[in-house]
């Protein structure tokens, strides 16, 4: 298997993305018809909701099916990734994930269990940052500082992937150029395992994004949300880590963090600009609203598929910008990247304040 992957692993690779959306293709109508049989369909009654019909929300179900199926299928087992401590992590999320798909969790059920999840990944399977290549003129860390940047760092991708998935078809859009890039970035410098693993999530999502397009048939809900956020966490902090001691020297290597940051930058910089606002008017930082970005879009008017297009071209543009400015150094990077949705969020806030005041006007009319 080693031999086939090294000589031909351009076509091992295509038939793992197209084994792994087969899957799900396959699997998704038999959900929908147990979701409609058992009536299991999404709160349409909640306040952040977009749809005025009830929609099946286990679409997460087939991707993570999808995904430890070709996961076990094609990947290899070695050194690169402890592939059991991931596949663990998985299933627990998986368990958490369904049954806040069915009956709901708590939210600090669900912040101890994620808490767990990324503990066993940096603590037993020694998944973590050991580096900060020179980020605040800080090189090397020490074991725990890098363990507990780490878990943080696990935990803030997986709320921010299940934080996006407010419209149809954004975080499964975002889950394959996250992890697409991914791919082709351990692709490049052979790590072919790391690669394969993206991959699979690639397939899985694809397949599932059939069904999710607007208008929607099925939603991922947490199962599908937390799955794909875990996968791109840790491959984000393995691309991170092996790119440190990878022979080759290439100057997206050497900003591999900055270009993480760029590949994840739609839910991460979603993610923190709530949390910041609900902490500035005290509120809970996970109480729900709908101060999204793609809840403010929606605001002015654009749909689903606009929406999810707008925000995608947004996150293809930072990693553009990285390969092109790779001369600079990774904190002139992250500044940069960080620039392009802070002024995309002004223009949505600019936009908005100026449709109220038309409203508003027009109402006065009228009084």
């Amino acid at each position: 298997m080693v031999e086939i992957l090294h000589s031909y692993h351009f076509v091992y690779n295509v038939l793992i993305v197209v084994i792994s959306a087969l899957i799900t293709l396959f699997a998704i109508p038999s959900i929908l018809h147990v979701a409609r049989a058992r009536h299991l369909y999404d709160d349409v009654g909640h306040f952040r909701k977009q749809h005025d019909h009830g929609i099946p929300r286990l679409g997460g179900v087939a991707i993570f099916i999808s995904f430890i199926i070709t996961t076990l299928l094609f990947s290899l087992i070695d050194k690169a990734l402890p592939l059991s401590y991931l596949l663990i992590a998985c299933i627990i999320l998986f368990t958490m994930g369904l049954k806040d798909d069915l009956s709901g969790v708590n939210s600090s059920t669900k912040f101890l269990i994620q808490f767990v999840v990324a503990a066993i990944l940096v603590l037993l399977g020694n998944i973590r940052i050991t580096s900060m290549y020179g980020i605040f003129n800080i090189f090397d860390l020490p074991y725990i500082p890098s363990a507990a940047l780490s878990i943080l760092l696990i935990m803030l991708i997986v709320n921010a992937f299940n934080l996006i998935d407010g419209i149809d078809g954004l975080a499964a859009t975002t889950g394959i150029i996250a992890n697409s890039t991914f791919a082709l970035l351990f692709m490049y410098i052979k790590q072919y395992e790391l690669a394969a693993i993206c991959l699979a999530m690639v397939g899985a999502t694809a397949g599932f994004l059939r069904y999710n397009l607007t208008p929607a048939k099925i939603f991922m809900g947490d199962t599908g949300a937390l799955l794909i956020g875990l996968v791109s966490a840790v491959m984000a902090v393995k691309y991170i880590e092996i790119s440190k001691l990878t022979d080759v020297k290439t100057p997206h290597l050497f900003t591999a963090p900055a270009l993480t940051v760029a590949i994840l930058i739609g839910p991460v910089f979603d993610t923190l600009r709530v949390f910041i606002i609900r902490l500035i008017n005290r509120k809970s930082p996970f109480e729900a609203d709908r101060n999204h970005m793609h809840h403010r879009m929606l605001q002015l008017g654009f749909g689903h598929l606009k929406t999810t297009m707008c925000l995608s071209a947004l996150n293809l543009s930072a990693i553009a910008m990285v390969f092109f400015f790779r001369d600079m150094s990774n904190s002139v990077l992250i500044a940069l990247i960080l620039l392009i949705p802070l002024v995309f969020n002004w223009l949505i806030t600019f936009f908005i304040r100026s449709k109220q005041r038309e409203n508003l006007a027009f109402r006065n009319l009228f009084v």
